[in-house]
């Protein structure tokens, strides 16, 4: 039955994560866990909700373009703008008074990457499947059609794309069946952030090990001595077979999941993040450091923007084994054109709400397949790591037919706060996302929203957020 959208909420949510150190980075030192909210409703019961990832202050003005951005939708039929998600989303992005203020980057883009996840979300709930699952059963030519191309058609056209979908298609059922029997592989962030103590970083290392967890990452570049300390660490329990789960198969580090990322001895992977905090010529130098301990690869050395830095810095690192991944502040789709243009990465991370949403997320996803570099989206902040394993199911069952070499950051914080939060099975993956009425995974818990928005919330007015 048609439904029109009548109307829309935003909530400003913030959670005090900085008082446990959560998310500290050498670049961000003081996060508070955020979400700019959206909740789009028809005349009829169907919902939408989308939401983009910020860590504090600011989160209010994300909200104030989601607004914007939103508006545009009243009155417009659900059903019109789910016949070709590619045109919905180049209509959401033509206002020009908008798309001024971008254009299609920074927080107008991040604001449209929230309405966009909730038109998605809201089509989902609609066909009554969860949205890895809605776009699963899309033939190659409607996925096609729910992808942008505008800009980036000099990399890949509709035409190319759809020859590479057609290619795959035929596996796509035992795909998707091998994918809910294991899971989807995933690697642990939790506990490697930068402000944790020696203790904490030991605990929740072997906690991760014993939960199957073969792939972990540490936060990097403060101080280069305290970090191969800290690194050594890790590396000193993750290389240890007696703290491996009891019956663990033993890996073999030249297969093909592994060939290539410095696994250790018991095939366990380190990677380190600097989140964009130095010049080109030291992120060199200082990983050049960092070599004792085998990392896979450098998350964001410098700034995001610079497609030739980074490069460089994979030319200069390549003799050392050590790859160069970036994406989650990639902030549309030409960044990674040119990153995957540049040979700038051995690893693409897309981020759920950077881009503008799942359309934009499709056309970067058919771009790393057709240049064979793997995408590994950046899930760490609140609500990301329920979105992102869409995003990855999408990729493994129907654009590179490949997860072997795919790992999906998880990160352990606030799923509580999710109708329909993720989990983890005991193999260290991801399981796969099955309530019909699920949609995004991204519907947050009304007693979180009353507690935790911005600054009327119960938690903030109260004695704690004093």
């Amino acid at each position: 039955m048609p439904a029109k959208i009548t109307h829309f909420e935003t909530h400003d949510v913030r959670f005090p994560t900085s008082l446990t150190g959560d998310g500290t980075d050498a670049m961000n030192r003081d996060c508070d866990y955020s979400s700019a909210y959206v909740s789009i409703y028809t005349d009829s019961d169907l919902v939408g909700h989308g939401m983009t990832f910020t860590i504090g202050r600011g989160n209010d003005i994300v909200c104030m373009a989601i607004k914007a951005v939103a508006s545009r939708l009243i009155g417009k039929d659900t059903e019109d703008l789910f016949a070709d998600m590619g045109k919905t989303w180049d209509w959401l992005l033509a206002d020009p008074q908008l798309r001024w203020i971008g254009p299609e980057k920074g927080v107008i883009h991040i604001a449209t990457g929230a309405v966009n996840n909730a038109i998605w979300d809201m089509f989902a709930r609609k066909r009554e499947k969860p949205l890895w699952k809605l776009v699963a059963d899309m033939s190659p030519e409607e996925l096609v059609r729910s992808t942008t191309f505008r800009y980036i058609t000099d990399v890949i056209t509709p035409e190319e794309a759809l020859k590479m979908l057609k290619a795959i298609e035929s596996e796509k059922e035992e795909r998707e069946q091998k994918v809910r029997e294991i899971g989807y592989p995933a690697y642990v962030t939790s506990a490697g952030w930068l402000a944790y103590p020696d203790d904490k970083i030991a605990r929740l290392t072997k906690e991760a090990l014993a939960h199957g967890f073969n792939h972990f990452k540490i936060k990097v570049g403060a101080d280069q001595a305290d970090d191969l300390r800290r690194g050594k660490l890790i590396r000193s329990l993750i290389d240890d077979p007696s703290l491996l789960p009891a019956g663990t198969p033993r890996r073999d580090v030249n297969s093909a999941d592994l060939k290539g990322k410095n696994a250790g001895p018991t095939g366990s992977v380190l990677m380190i993040d600097a989140n964009q905090v130095w010049d080109v010529q030291q992120a060199i130098d200082y990983v050049k450091g960092l070599e004792a301990i085998k990392p896979w690869f450098i998350e964001e050395p410098t700034a995001p923007d610079d497609i030739l830095g980074h490069a460089a810095i994979r030319r200069a690192l390549k003799p050392y084994g050590i790859g160069v991944a970036t994406g989650e502040h990639a902030h549309n789709r030409m960044v990674f054109k040119q990153l995957l243009q540049a040979d700038a990465i051995d690893v693409c991370q897309i981020d759920s709400c950077r881009l503008a949403g799942v359309t934009e997320v499709l056309s970067v996803l058919l771009m790393a397949k057709k240049f064979g570099v793997p995408v590994c989206p950046h899930a760490g902040g609140v609500g990301l790591c329920e979105y992102v394993i869409h995003l990855s199911l999408i990729d493994y069952i129907c654009i590179s037919g490949s997860m072997e070499r795919n790992v999906l950051e998880y990160a352990e914080h606030l799923h509580e706060h999710f109708v329909h939060p993720v989990s983890i099975n005991d193999k260290g993956r991801y399981n796969v996302p099955t309530d019909p009425h699920g949609g995004y995974s991204i519907e947050m818990r009304k007693a979180s929203i009353a507690e935790y928005e911005w600054p009327k919330g119960s938690y903030w007015v109260g004695a704690k957020g004093k």
